[in-house]
């Protein structure tokens, strides 16, 4: 249990109400109730706010009148603030060191002693887990595979021979690191597809998390690399020879096609696709759904299928949802023209 002002110091808000208001933990606007702390970002949610239970709200300075019986603790982004009251309140979980008698682990591994490795757990040859690593069950290393450390990788992740995984990261279950990417020649005298080795590797590189059943697959040469800091949602589709930029956000079901660069801070919306052999500039934006076929400028923002610069997309948009009147009105016109090529002004 904290307080309003202990809360308002822990991410640098000013107090409006009762400092001394008591927090247990946190939640929703409209699920909390009295002795939780939630947040106020976004003017859709009014109502909610001025209904709301909670104790103790997280606003910008300019969210409504506070209501009676609520505290607001003032801060620039209200939904960063409540992140990091929220890890107050619900800190990650330790584990403690060791590794199970049930785990496969090769005499040539090498596991920091402060490392968790859980039962069904696989270390290949010449592996190296860094130090407070924590393998869940089911997890797979290959031969020469290095996991830095405080990094998790949960229940039935594998990462393939000689692929890498910085520090602090997490992959959430069923994620596969250094798969094969998809490559093949095809050979019509036989006929058959001709499979291209895979002879690279995957790199991810530290404070990166990757959602479940999310796939980065090896090079065909060289590296497959996501950068520092990156965030992949479920589902997610990293082709051979992609870069991710640090800091990128690919939402669920993006899918990269190989050798696609991304710069820093991309953001992809959930279902965005993206040719190979193509860029995507920093801080570009590519909104949901979009498919991608050209390279993307720094800053910009896109969307659709083929992507146009969000601006155009929606002038186009709007005429596109009158496409219906707007054929009634050619066929109607077409019509006038004929009757009046004919000398008539009417049928």
């Amino acid at each position: 249990m904290t307080t309003a002002s202990e809360l308002a110091a822990l991410v640098g808000g000013t107090v409006d109400g009762d400092g001394s208001a008591q927090v247990t933990g946190v939640a929703g606007l409209e699920q909390a109730q009295f002795g939780q702390l939630s947040f106020y970002g976004n003017q859709r949610y009014k109502k909610a706010l001025a209904a709301t239970k909670a104790s103790v709200v997280l606003v910008p300075a300019d969210a409504p009148p506070r209501p009676a019986g609520t505290t607001y603790v003032v801060v620039p982004h209200p939904h960063l603030a409540f992140a990091r009251v929220a890890q107050k309140f619900h800190p990650a979980r330790r584990h403690p060191p060791g590794i199970s008698a049930k785990a496969s682990v090769h005499e040539s591994a090498k596991i920091d002693a402060t490392a968790t490795v859980m039962d069904f757990v696989t270390v290949g040859p010449r592996t190296t887990v860094g130090a407070r690593a924590v393998l869940f069950p089911g997890v797979y290393l290959g031969e020469d595979v290095r996991i830095g450390e405080g990094t998790v990788l949960s229940a039935n992740v594998a990462v393939m021979d000689r692929c890498s995984v910085g520090a602090r990261c997490l992959l959430h279950p069923g994620a596969v690191i250094g798969a094969d990417g998809f490559g093949f020649a095809l050979d019509l005298s036989v006929p058959e597809h001709v499979k291209i080795p895979q002879a690279g590797i995957a790199r991810v590189e530290d404070d990166v998390e990757i959602g479940a059943c999310s796939c980065v697959d090896r090079a065909t040469t060289g590296e497959t690399v996501v950068g520092k800091g990156s965030k992949l949602d479920n589902l997610v589709q990293v082709g051979h020879n992609c870069t991710v930029g640090p800091l990128s956000i690919l939402c669920a079901q993006v899918g990269l096609a190989g050798s696609t660069e991304l710069g820093k801070g991309v953001m992809l919306g959930g279902q965005a696709g993206a040719a190979g052999h193509l860029r995507i500039g920093h801080l570009a934006k590519i909104g949901a759904q979009s498919g991608v076929i050209n390279d993307v400028e720094d800053g910009a923002a896109v969307m659709g299928a083929p992507s146009l610069p969000s601006r155009e997309y929606m002038r186009s948009f709007a005429v596109f949802a009158r496409l219906p009147e707007l054929h009634r009105e050619l066929r109607d016109l077409k019509k006038r023209l004929e009757l009046l090529e004919k000398g008539k002004t009417s049928p």
